[in-house]
């Protein structure tokens, strides 16, 4: 284990240097091993985190081609974390899915593939970033409309 692999080990996942390193020593110096600790690791802490109440957030509008408009409420425990680039990213990913796959529910969207990602659900998407942003995050609702429908 070396500083360049903790160094790109938290580049491509987020984590914290500490979980970064405990992560590469678990998986003997192994990239894809510790990535694979580190997912489940982050998991593990959205378990936790999920009773926490959620008042803040964002409100992200996507339109697609202007033939279909997405809008999703995506909520946080603070202000702070609503600001940053990993949630934002989130609440447009959630917002792409939306547009892609029409799910009727928040139930049926948590269940489904990621459509970039086809080897985790939009649930595992959401309790990736909560482990590394450390807060409760859920999706409050969202609503699409289709041109024509």
């Amino acid at each position: 284990m070396n500083l360049d692999d903790i160094k790109k080990l938290r580049e491509e996942t987020g984590a914290g240097i500490a979980d970064c390193k405990e992560a590469l020593s678990l998986s003997k110096g192994s990239l894809e091993k510790a990535k694979e600790w580190l997912k489940a690791h982050g998991m593990d802490k959205a378990a936790g985190k999920s009773d926490r109440e959620v008042k803040q957030g964002l409100v992200e509008v996507y339109s697609h081609n202007g033939k279909v408009g997405v809008l999703v409420e995506l909520l946080c425990e603070t202000d702070f974390v609503a600001k940053t680039g990993d949630f934002k990213n989130l609440a447009h990913e959630i917002a792409l899915q939306v547009a892609s796959m029409n799910p009727s529910e928040v139930e049926e969207l948590l269940k489904q593939e990621y459509i970039r990602d086809n080897t985790m659900t939009i649930d595992q998407l959401v309790k990736s970033v909560v482990g590394k942003l450390g807060e409760n995050i859920q999706i409050g609702r969202f609503e699409r409309i289709a041109l024509g429908e």
